[in-house]
């Protein structure tokens, strides 16, 4: 075997090593953003649960804003459907009206004493609440993995294998612009 011949051979051995790190690094990077989303949807199922309960508990509660009620469900059902089509950008926008559903119900709750003491409302309450803080975390990992994939197939040499193999750009699970907005505390306060 001549130099050359060897020299070409190292070289080939290489690039294949190194095509097969880009492509075992760009399966880590799928199956990651698979996994935050699987998290996501945990939550998501668990809170789908949780929700009627907090609805009937309100029902209870004949002068119970009825309109706020109807929102909360109308918007876990949206939720629930994006959800289980895997449509992120449907699945933000359903998102968004059920946080703005549940705060009008935590909000509405201060005007019932006898709501905000019940012990199983309060129990609910703290359950969703900590759900809401769970999911936020997860939509950030979700998020964060989707964007390192974003890049790894967009930066050259893996887009090469990123292409011949068929790994797709992931989609982030954006919010709408009302939810980033600041939070206007007077009306929060004066209940309008």
């Amino acid at each position: 075997m001549t130099i050359s011949t060897a020299l070409m051979l190292g070289a080939l051995v290489l690039a294949l090593l190194y095509t097969v790190m880009i492509y075992n690094g760009l399966v880590g990077l799928k199956h990651t953003v698979a996994k935050a989303w699987s998290n996501i949807d945990v939550l998501l199922k668990q809170r789908h649960d949780e929700l009627p309960k907090l609805v009937e508990v309100c029902r209870q509660y004949k002068a119970f804003e009825q309109e706020t009620l109807v929102r909360v469900t109308e918007a876990r059902a949206r939720v629930s459907q994006a959800r289980e089509a895997h449509d992120l950008p449907r699945l933000g926008r359903a998102e968004d009206a059920l946080r703005a559903g549940l705060g009008q119900i935590f909000a509405v709750m201060e005007a019932y004493p006898e709501l905000k003491a019940n012990e199983h409302f309060m129990q609910l309450q703290t359950r969703i609440t900590a759900l809401e803080n769970a999911i936020a975390d997860r939509r950030e990992w979700y998020n964060e993995a989707v964007n390192v994939l974003n890049i790894r197939v967009e930066q050259f040499p893996d887009l090469i294998i990123a292409r011949l193999f068929g790994f797709a750009r992931g989609t982030l699970l954006v919010f709408s612009s009302v939810e980033r907005a600041n939070v206007d505390l007077k009306t929060l306060f004066s209940g309008n």
